[in-house]
């Protein structure tokens, strides 16, 4: 296949896989109560569709590098392309609840494979100069996703039965599949390894059930003992692995990659960073919604600026990385993305909606331009050859960092909301407020992390990508 006709059409054949999942992620959240009403049970017991995908991207974004090293990223890719959407169908023939959870857990084994081998193709494709550009460029048609899923999955529902949530990625995923089998390339391995299983039970495991602690704990009653238990069996697990790690001569996740410093500190102040921002998808439609007595649709137009500043900064984002460096510019934009979010706790009823959208706005612009710093700068200084294994890492972790931003500003919003009522409307707003201050000033802290980067780490990927196209 020509070099220059694979980098014109890969960039096109990884954005429309991930468009298709971030499409059905946010259609599937929006429809949960329309679900529950046509499967006849009640709208917690939905928690089961959510959760189990996440699990088994827990477990199985680990195994995907391996996968792609030993049958190759065109075979994976495209086998994960066409596992999602032959479980999209039979998600949408469920005619009961554990029909529908075993089609969401096949999705999440196809959703699995998708971004991180897809990832890989950038990677192994594109020259460190132009990899900037090429991840934004993949970045952007995904944005469109969250940005018209809570819209389309409203109309959907309320004109439609729910079961055409799922079909929708059938078409898309048949293109999708197309463009894969005529453009991506056939990257493998440079030697055979065999899989780490040892490996793979004790990350799955451990990760699986941190994962689904996380998901579940502001939903059901769990005992604080029968919590403290499992909390402490999955770090137990996670733990084991990183001893078994030290000694297996080809672990499923290398470790000494941590050792590499763009990639430590993308992959751990990532992981912090999120910690801080992660829960505002959960929590500004609260406050909309709960706090300022919004409709669920007004909501969800509030939501769409954060995606569309997102997205108008992925095409000037190269440009200020090569101006200013990823130090300085992860640094002042971590504590940036820390003031946006404590302004929120400013939002009461009588501020006028423009302010509202304005606030969006600003978090959508920071927040793009943070996540595109971290993303590339962790293969700033990675070899070819170790490309598959810190793909694998970054997902996993960027992964398990989602659950835990979620679950940290479900707690913390909660901690403040003690035994008050979810219908008390003043006591709602004031226990978010206090969480977005409470967020805001741990993400400025996170910006600790980014110190220890020299003033010319990332270069390679933001020399030259202003000159570079696609």
């Amino acid at each position: 296949m020509n070099p220059s006709t694979v980098k014109t059409y890969l960039p096109w054949v990884v954005a429309v896989a991930l468009f298709m999942e971030q499409l059905d992620t946010t259609i599937v959240n929006t429809a949960v109560p329309a679900m529950a009403e046509g499967l006849q049970v009640t709208p917690l017991s939905l928690k089961a569709v959510v959760t189990s995908y996440i699990l088994s991207l827990a477990v199985c974004i680990p195994v995907s590098g391996w996968m792609a090293d030993r049958f190759g990223t065109r075979r994976v890719f495209g086998i994960a392309i066409a596992l999602f959407t032959l479980s999209s169908i039979l998600c949408g023939l469920a005619q009961n609840l554990p029909m529908l959870v075993a089609g969401r857990i096949l999705q999440g084994v196809g959703a699995a494979m998708m971004m991180p081998v897809g990832r890989l193709a950038i990677i192994r494709t594109f020259p460190k100069s132009e990899l900037l550009r090429a991840m934004n460029f993949v970045i952007i048609p995904a944005l469109i996703g969250p940005l018209l899923g809570p819209t389309v999955g409203g109309l959907i529902v309320h004109w439609l039965s729910w079961h055409t949530i799922f079909f929708i990625n059938v078409p898309v995923g048949l293109i999708a599949l197309w463009l894969a089998y005529r453009y991506m390339p056939d990257y493998r391995g440079e030697t055979r390894r065999p899989l780490d299983v040892v490996g793979l039970v004790l990350f799955g495991s451990g990760a699986a059930l941190l994962s689904w602690l996380l998901e579940i704990f502001s939903e059901h009653e769990l005992g604080t003992a029968s919590a403290a238990l499992l909390l402490a069996l999955s770090l137990g697990l996670l733990a084991a692995y990183v001893w078994h790690a030290r000694q297996a001569p080809h672990p499923l996740l290398r470790l000494g990659l941590f050792r590499v410093r763009t990639f430590r500190v993308s992959v751990i102040g990532g992981f912090l960073t999120r910690l801080g921002v992660g829960g505002m998808p959960l929590l500004l439609p609260l406050l909309f919604q709960l706090g300022l007595g919004m409709p669920a649709w007004q909501s969800g137009l509030l939501m769409m600026p954060i995606a569309a500043a997102a997205m108008s900064m992925k095409l000037v984002s190269a440009r200020v990385l090569a101006r200013f460096g990823y130090r300085r510019i992860l640094i002042v934009n971590t504590v940036m993305i820390g003031v946006v979010v404590c302004l929120f706790s400013l939002v009461v009823p009588a501020m006028p909606i423009m302010l509202i959208v304005l606030l969006g706005l600003a978090l959508g612009f920071f927040n793009s331009l943070q996540f595109t710093s971290m993303n590339s700068l962790a293969y700033a200084d990675i070899d070819i050859p170790d490309s598959s294994a810190a793909s694998t890492i970054a997902s996993s972790l960027q992964q398990m960092s989602m659950s835990f931003g979620l679950a940290c500003g479900s707690l913390i919003a909660g901690g403040y909301l003690g035994d008050l009522p979810q219908t008390d409307r003043a006591a709602v707003t004031a226990a978010l407020h206090y969480a977005f201050l409470t967020l805001g000033g741990l993400t400025m802290l996170s910006s600790l992390s980014f110190w220890s980067l020299r003033p010319r780490d990332g270069e390679s990927v933001s020399r030259g990508s202003v000159r570079e196209t696609i």
